[in-house]
């Protein structure tokens, strides 16, 4: 292979599989608006809101403790904020197997924020008192924002 054909065949492989490791995440929307992270703004919630408090949010951080699968959803926790404060995440698994989790991968979820220190119906509180769900696409595109999780920067919960 001539030397011109070795240095084409390198730059394209480089520019694709660049491209394939790019976090590439879609807008975490709130109410059709980008969301920012808010790690900070959902440390105050978790200690200054009522049971079944819901809001969007957008949380970044480490992956602490691994809880046994449950009803087809996976459940760990992230520490999130300056002051360390634990977050549960919950993901249906419908919308696509996660890879085997562990302590200290980074994480970046998008969904539905819920204070959760009181049973709620037929869900039991949170061991840590807050939880993040619907952290996946909606299959449907109506009545309610698309959430997503990335696990080291690859993103989970657009299959289906």
């Amino acid at each position: 292979m001539g030397k011109s054909r070795v240095t084409g065949f390198l730059i394209g492989f480089l520019c694709v599989n660049f491209q394939a490791g790019a976090a590439s995440f879609p807008d975490c929307l709130a109410r059709g608006q980008a969301l920012p992270v808010i790690n900070e703004k959902v440390v105050d919630w978790k200690h200054n809101t009522p049971n079944a408090y819901l809001q969007r949010a957008r949380v970044t951080g480490p992956l602490r403790v691994v809880y046994p699968p449950r009803n087809g959803h996976d459940h760990f926790v992230i520490t999130i904020g300056n002051s360390n404060e634990q977050l549960e995440v919950v993901y249906n698994n419908e919308f696509g197997k996660l890879p085997p989790l562990r302590e200290g991968m980074q994480v970046e979820a998008c969904g539905d924020y819920i204070t959760s220190t009181a049973q709620t119906g037929p869900y039991p509180p949170s061991p840590v008192g807050a939880i993040i769900h619907w952290i996946h696409r909606n299959p449907k595109g109506t009545g309610h924002d698309s959430g997503y999780v990335a696990l080291d920067g690859v993103l989970f919960g657009w299959d289906l």
